[in-house]
């Protein structure tokens, strides 16, 4: 693309766009973000919780490389952003296989730009001449410093790509992969190149980090920790990408002792399928696994160890997060945003099956203690609690889980 320098003029105003552009508004970033990961063919990026940070890692990079870059000199070409961000996203992405999608959403990404700076260029000028030459050459700026970057991340996403085709890991991957797949293999020759036996129960795990500076042989020592967790077990590890691992073991772990070690691990977050037998709970314990993981991501949940058998009503419930935000709010009321002894004294009452004897010892609490802190709680409720226990106990499950409440594991 051939290139002249604006005039003085608009480089001065460029510059002051770009100082805007630095610090950009919440709403900008949030209305980037929606678009790279908007649409059914970005759908599995959107979903995984350490793909979509990283997507929002990107955008923020290289919105502030372009703008530090036409601060410095304005209206000059600016070089492809080449990072660790962008390396590390380009890693995880193909490893998953969704190398196009990736690409398509810096295009997506292009757009709101466009549009952000547009808004921003209209409020340095109010003269048409001035404001027709800003635009022709910051927009054109944009466009290029996204074709650079796109030639970019593609050239490393083949360097990827061809490391990832080489390898113990590469053939690890692909196995598991083929398993996953359903596709038609040998018991004994799976098992040979995964080092695995698979005839026995598993319980698959994922294991990830969405901590952007995390030392990642965490997620190693994480694996290594639900192995000792499950007793004497095989164990399986993937490196599904640099910050996630799909863990199989030949046992079900301790998830109390999976809890207290993970104190040592502060970066790592683990979701549990539940235990199954054979190659078909090889593959339907990873996707309970991937199940949790996806609803602890569209929850927002701050829990740091969730397992399938604990939140499948709730991953079933939050499909629409939505619907399921105003069913917590209707069934809850008050309630809702009330002092944690009332909140756990209404779950654990009702997990004990409405026994306020139980649910005191469960709690370490008077029995007379107890009733009264679930006389406050029915106060809060719309309706009282004996009236609907199951939609209580459904709605403060969700409330559990969800990002604004529970306890941080």
């Amino acid at each position: 693309m051939s290139w002249s320098p604006p005039s003085p003029r608009i480089r001065k105003l460029i510059r002051q766009g770009a100082e805007i552009a630095l610090t950009p508004r919440p709403e900008w970033l949030a209305e980037l973000d929606a678009a790279t990961l908007a649409g059914e063919s970005r759908r599995p990026i959107a979903d995984d919780p350490v793909l979509s940070a990283g997507i929002r890692r990107a955008n923020r990079a290289n919105l502030l490389h372009w703008a530090a870059a036409n601060i410095n000199a304005p209206g000059a070409p600016v070089p492809a952003h080449e990072s660790e961000v962008t390396r590390a996203i380009a890693r995880d992405i193909v490893r998953r296989g969704l190398a196009e999608s990736a690409l398509d959403s810096y295009r997506a990404g292009e757009s709101v730009a466009v549009r952000v700076w547009t808004r921003i260029a209209c409020s340095l000028t109010g003269e048409n001449e001035e404001l027709a030459e800003l635009l022709d050459v910051s927009l054109r700026s944009i466009s290029d410093f996204v074709d650079r970057t796109v030639a970019a991340v593609s050239a490393q996403m083949n360097a990827e790509l061809t490391e990832l085709t080489s390898g113990t890991h590469a053939e690890r991957r692909e196995t598991a992969t083929l398993l996953l797949d359903g596709a038609p293999m040998a018991r004994q020759r799976a098992e040979a190149r995964l080092g695995y036996p698979l005839d026995g129960t598993h319980t698959a795990a994922v294991v990830w980090t969405d901590a952007p500076e995390a030392e990642l042989r965490q997620l190693d020592r994480a694996a290594d920790l639900l192995a000792a967790a499950a007793g004497p077990a095989h164990l399986l590890s993937v490196m599904a990408s640099d910050a996630t691992r799909w863990v199989w073991l030949t046992g079900r772990p301790d998830t109390d002792r999976v809890r207290a070690g993970l104190g040592r691990l502060p970066a790592v977050r683990i979701a549990l399928g539940s235990p199954a037998l054979g190659v078909d709970g090889f593959r339907r314990s990873h996707l309970d696994a991937l199940t949790t993981q996806r609803m602890l991501a569209r929850l927002a949940s701050a829990q740091r160890l969730a397992s399938h058998d604990e939140v499948e009503l709730v991953a079933l419930l939050s499909q629409d997060l939505e619907r399921a935000d105003r069913f917590v709010q209707r069934t809850l009321g008050d309630l809702e945003h009330a002092p944690d002894d009332l909140i756990d004294a209404v779950r654990v009452f009702l997990a004990e099956q409405c026994n306020a004897s139980r649910a005191a010892t469960r709690l370490f609490a008077h029995r007379n203690t107890l009733l009264r802190r679930l006389g406050r709680a029915d106060r809060l409720l719309p309706r009282p609690l004996a009236e609907h226990p199951l939609d209580v106990a459904a709605a403060l499950e969700i409330r559990h889980w969800r990002g604004t409440g529970g306890q941080r594991a």
